[in-house]
């Protein structure tokens, strides 16, 4: 899917705005809202006591002036490339930045946080935000947002607006199977069920603050990023099967949690976007696809953190490959953003549903 899926969206959002007499910005989505982990985070991990951040280089390296933002990738993330192709004239404000304020609440805001997830507890280890909180910030912002737009606009921009969540891979990558206590607790089975049911308080939450409109993302093939691999692939040439199965059981109960809460609740268009899919053929056939290297991350990775080393890139060493767009992944977890195009444009088109 490629510039011929781009244009049939752009296409769309511009006969759609001929018919309200509106720009495309206003009329599809007037407001956009991100909620979950690192993927979705533009830098509110910045303003946290966190060892999760991406604010110096190499990470920024080719965004807008080369510089960090705290988005955990060479350049772009999914939502900017999606705000992009939507229309939006600038990018939200991550919601704990002092950018966010004023008339740049107008057209929505991120409230992500790099090591969030579904089990709260291990976002609290993390010094990260919680859905919970996430969701009382959401809250917060409402009360700002209508002081500059109004009772009945502000309520508009929340309905209206589309909801962005990313969700799960901290969980399992960075908590579950790294935690002997919880894994010998749990069976993968079912500590995915007890995420699925943290996914699901999380949609009523975001569904009784007025939001209607919900993008989530399913899991990548996480058994086939570089730090699962370091970490757990010793005795396997290439993915590790065991946790891309259990993500792939995770995104299939995501899925079904989905259906049930849309017949739930009234009104809610909520779409489940699959990832996985295109990912894991990118890890498969990289060459195919137009990449060189999709085992290793770009980055040099490892830190002074022992829960970071395998997963962000080490600040110490600047270095990175020549060419990021050659690779699928930027660093130990996160695609780079040549990756985040490709999931973008699939998810644009799998979103026809929230319109």
């Amino acid at each position: 899917m490629g510039m011929f899926s781009r244009a049939i969206i752009l296409i769309l959002a511009l006969v759609f705005s001929f018919l309200d007499g509106k720009n495309a910005q206003d009329l599809i989505f007037p407001a956009l809202f991100t909620f979950g982990d690192s993927a979705m985070d533009i830098g509110n991990n910045n303003y946290l006591p966190t060892i999760f951040k991406a604010n110096y280089l190499p990470y920024g390296r080719d965004f807008a002036n080369h510089k960090p933002t705290g988005r955990f990738c060479n350049g772009k993330l999914v939502s900017d490339i999606a705000a992009d192709t939507l229309g939006f004239k600038s990018y939200i404000p991550p919601y704990l930045s002092p950018a966010a304020s004023g008339k740049n609440l107008l057209h929505g805001a991120s409230f992500a946080s790099a090591g969030s997830g579904y089990d709260d507890k291990a976002a609290v280890r993390s010094n990260a935000l919680t859905l919970p909180q996430q969701l009382q910030y959401f809250k917060e912002y409402q009360s700002k947002l209508a002081k500059v737009a109004g009772a009945n606009r502000s309520a508009f921009i929340i309905k209206e607006g589309l909801c962005l969540l990313s969700s799960g891979t901290a969980d399992l990558l960075v908590n579950y199977y790294v935690n002997g206590r919880l894994n010998k607790a749990y069976t993968p089975d079912q500590y995915i069920s007890f995420l699925i049911r943290g996914f699901s308080r999380f949609v009523k939450g975001l569904y009784a603050l007025g939001a209607r409109r919900l993008g989530v993302s399913a899991l990548l093939p996480i058994g086939c990023t570089p730090a699962a691999r370091d970490l757990f692939g010793s005795n396997e040439i290439g993915c590790v099967s065991r946790i891309n199965n259990d993500a792939l059981n995770f995104n299939k109960k995501i899925n079904s949690t989905s259906a049930a809460l849309k017949k739930q609740l009234p009104g809610l268009k909520i779409a489940v976007f699959d990832i996985f899919t295109s990912i894991h053929d990118l890890v498969k056939s990289p060459l195919h696809h137009g990449f060189v290297e999709a085992r290793r991350g770009c980055c040099m990775t490892g830190t002074t953190h022992v829960a970071t080393k395998p997963l962000l890139c080490n600040p110490k060493y600047a270095g990175t490959c020549s060419n990021a767009s050659q690779y699928v992944f930027w660093d130990g977890t996160h695609p780079s953003e040549a990756v985040n195009h490709i999931i973008a444009e699939s998810l644009l088109f799998q979103g026809f549903s929230l319109i």
